[in-house]
Order: structure tokens, then C-alpha cells, then sequence
């Protein structure tokens, strides 16, 4: 069992120490990696990723919230972060260090004025789950199996505060000017502020999961939720029963299944994007609950963007029939999606106009062919390739301008989030649209 949490800082000049004190770490594994260098020649930095992972992950688990999240985000791209560091934040999408079950009862008094034992016939006191924003505990009451999701203290609180300390790191990393770092994380700074907002993520689960319940998408399964059991920083829902992905592909299913699942992903998110225009945009593993039979639990809604209309017209003209291959429609459209402005030099237009244009050839592929299969390693490795080239490239380093709507941000990154599940379930599924119009 992982260790729990006594307590959590929850002030920001704590905060900012425990910061501090990691850049301290960071910085000494790095005298330490050049005093190797030095005596054994050029060995690589493999080592230093894996100290440094370590050294920052410890740190954002203790603090939790939105650093973690952030952490968490990233680990989702795998082109964004040497390996070391995705593959350690990765732990953050459901094997958070634990709080301890005191720092959980102070949080139902808060909510309730009664402890957990006063309120369920039995509430287990380790967490089952942990993530980054809060924790999952077992209950019952009156025979029903419940899971309560208990947000960490401060997190709330300390959102605006811990994405100004994480900026000089993600600055640095993303290669953008401040200008436009401000402008993407005024985006991520409001999806965080929702995501500690139980009883927005309560109203935005019940609506969401009834409307797929009527639209009868085969093979998803929802918790029913018990808006009188939670609260700002509570949900109570009921217990589902399932595998996380990784417990899922160990018993070895069938290809039979596997595209089921696939396939009941795929129409999820398609009618959420199409028909609701808002859509659950963390689709990382450990928002999911793995069934034997085929069948998908959605167990977590903290995370929706809502597509404003403009911006869905602009962004589904691109995957759109010859949008590709029609010069002036393309260029009007990169227009209007914000990968190219009239401040623009023309050498700037003749770097990122062609670049794009590849990139979304590459990234609509399955959108284009109208069934895919993502078992396909050949398109995988494609996208690492093109990431790796594009990150490399001084041209487009040189030119620090951020590409791309900022509502851009959380769809690209539900629609990566939803290819790396499939390419991990290497599901065979039909991807012509059931929901999108066709004008």
C-alpha cells in the first residue's frame, strides 16, 4: 500500500518553498550529471531525467492540485517530455500518494457537519484511488456499493498560485513568449478552476450520461449520482466494477472485444463533440473501468470543454472531404484557426502553411478513411517522427510564437488522449462520423 499524506501545504508561501527547495534538487543532479560528464565523457542523460522525474514528481504528489494535474497532462503526450519524466507522471492519473483518512473526515465535517461513519453504514479509510485533484473511497448505504470522491484540501484555492510557479517550467518546455504562454493558460487556468468546481462536475455528469443513455451508444455504462451525498468538494456516485487499462490488456482479450470497446469510444466522443458540443476532455486511462464483456465505465466528468460554435466550423472544416487539397479554402481556414496571422512574414507563411498541412494530414488520417486500425505502429510511429522533427526544428524554435486557437488546446487533447487508448487497445473501428454534418 502507498504510503498516505498527513497533511498538504496549502499556503502559497509553502508552496512556493517546496518549489524552491526542488529547484535546489534539480539543480544539484545536474552538477552532478556534469561532474560525471567530465570524468567518464558524454554519458548520455538518461540518468539525470530519471533523478529529475523523481525529485519533481515527489514534490508535485505532495502538493497535489494543479501542478499535478499539469504533470499529469503532459505525461499524456509522449513527444512532449523525454521518457523519464511521461512515464513518471504518468502515476499521477490514478497512483497519487493517498491522504490520510483524519485530513478526510475534517473534509465531510466541512461539508456536512458529520464524519464519513456518520453518514454510510461503512466508508473504507485507505482510498481505493488516487489521483491529482482528489481521491476515491469505498462506501455503502442501504445495501448500495458507493464511491466517494473527496477533493484534497487547498486544492481549490491554490489553482491561479501554482500555475504562476509552474510557468517558468512550461515556458521553457512549450518555447513561447510570455504573451502567448498567458494567453493558452488563461484556458488551462479555467478547465482547472471546473475541475475543483463538484458541484459543476456533478450537474455536468448526470446531463452528459443521460444524454448518451438516450441516444443508446452500445457497450458505455455510467454511475447513477446522489446529489444529496455531495457537495462543493464531494461526489458520491455508485460503485462500478472494472479493470484500468493496464489490468484490462494483462488478460489478454480478443480482438473481438477489444474493437467493441473501441468502437463504443469512438461514438462516445463523436456524439459529445457533434451533438453536445461539449466533451469529456481527459480520456486518460484512469477515467475508465475496463469490462471483461466488452463493456466501458465513465467515471469521471471534472474535465469538459464546451466548443463554441465558431470555433467547431473552423477546426471540422479541416477534416472536411478535398478541404486539404483546395489551396485558398486551406489557407483561409489555417486563417481562421490561428495557425497563421497577417503579422505573418511571408518566410513564416511558406514554413508553417505546408507544416500544418501535414500535420493535420497525418493526424486526420482516421478521420479521413473512414475506419481505422489503430494496432497500425507504422501511424504511430509517424507522429512520433513528425513531433520529433517539428521540436527539433530551429526554424520553428526561432519563431516563439504560439500556432493554434487556445479552444484548440483541450480538443487536440482529447482526440491524442483518445488515439494512444485505441492504438493501446489496437482496435479496428468505423470513424465515419454518425453525428457531424456534412456541409
Amino acid at each position: 500500500m502507498m504510503k498516505e499524506q498527513i497533511s498538504i501545504p496549502t499556503g502559497k508561501v509553502q508552496r512556493a518553498s517546496r518549489f524552491l527547495t526542488t529547484g535546489v534538487k534539480v539543480g544539484g543532479n545536474y552538477l552532478k550529471h556534469y561532474a560525471l560528464k567530465s570524468i567518464n565523457g558524454d554519458t548520455g542523460k538518461d540518468q539525470l531525467h530519471t533523478d529529475n522525474a523523481r525529485d519533481i514528481y515527489e514534490t508535485l504528489s505532495e502538493l497535489k492540485g494543479s501542478a499535478l494535474k499539469a504533470a499529469q497532462m503532459m505525461s499524456m503526450d509522449r513527444n512532449m517530455l523525454p521518457r523519464a519524466y511521461s512515464d513518471k507522471f504518468a502515476m499521477a492519473q490514478y497512483s497519487a500518494p493517498p491522504l490520510s483518512y483524519p485530513l478526510v473526515v475534517k473534509t465531510f465535517r466541512n461539508a456536512f457537519g458529520k464524519a464519513p461513519s456518520e453518514i454510510f453504514d461503512s466508508f473504507s479509510h485507505n482510498a481505493v484511488n488516487a489521483a491529482s485533484i482528489g481521491q476515491v473511497h469505498k462506501a455503502e448505504l442501504k445495501g448500495k456499493k458507493l464511491a466517494v470522491k473527496v477533493q484534497y484540501p487547498g486544492v481549490a484555492d491554490s489553482v491561479s498560485s501554482d500555475l504562476k510557479l509552474v510557468r517558468p517550467f512550461a515556458m521553457r518546455l512549450m518555447n513561447i513568449t510570455e504573451s502567448d504562454f498567458k494567453l493558452y493558460m488563461s484556458e488551462v487556468e479555467e478547465r482547472l478552476l471546473e475541475e475543483t468546481d463538484y458541484k459543476l462536475e456533478l450537474k455536468r455528469s448526470v446531463s452528459i450520461s443521460e444524454a448518451v443513455i438516450k441516444e443508446d451508444i452500445q457497450g458505455i455504462t455510467f454511475p447513477a449520482y446522489y446529489p444529496e451525498l455531495s457537495g462543493n468538494r464531494i461526489i458520491t456516485m455508485d460503485w462500478m466494477d472494472g479493470m484500468h487499462l493496464k489490468e484490462f490488456l494483462e488478460t489478454n482479450p480478443n480482438q473481438q472485444v477489444r474493437d467493441r470497446i473501441g468502437q463504443s469510444l469512438w461514438d462516445f466522443y463523436d456524439f459529445q463533440i457533434h451533438r453536445l458540443r461539449k466533451v469529456h476532455a481527459d480520456p486518460h486511462p484512469g477515467n475508465f473501468l475496463f469490462g471483461a464483456d466488452g463493456n466501458l465505465g465513465i467515471i469521471d466528468f471534472g474535465c469538459v470543454k464546451e466548443v463554441p460554435d465558431d470555433f467547431y466550423n473552423n477546426y471540422f472544416r479541416l477534416h472536411s472531404p478535398g478541404a486539404l487539397d483546395n489551396y485558398d479554402l486551406m489557407v483561409d481556414l489555417f486563417y481562421r484557426n490561428e495557425f497563421i496571422s497577417e503579422s505573418d512574414s511571408e518566410s513564416d507563411k511558406k514554413l508553417f502553411i505546408p507544416l500544418f498541412r501535414e500535420i493535420i494530414g497525418l493526424m486526420g488520417k482516421p478521420f479521413f478513411a473512414g475506419s481505422f486500425d489503430f494496432a497500425d505502429d507504422m501511424f504511430f510511429q509517424s507522429i512520433y517522427t513528425l513531433s520529433e522533427s517539428l521540436y527539433n526544428n530551429k526554424d520553428i524554435r526561432n519563431s516563439r510564437t504560439a500556432r493554434g486557437s487556445k479552444h484548440a488546446l483541450y480538443i487536440n487533447r482529447t482526440y491524442f488522449g483518445l488515439y494512444m487508448l485505441l492504438h493501446e487497445l489496437r482496435a479496428k473501428i468505423v470513424t465515419k462520423s454518425r453525428y457531424q454534418s456534412e456541409k
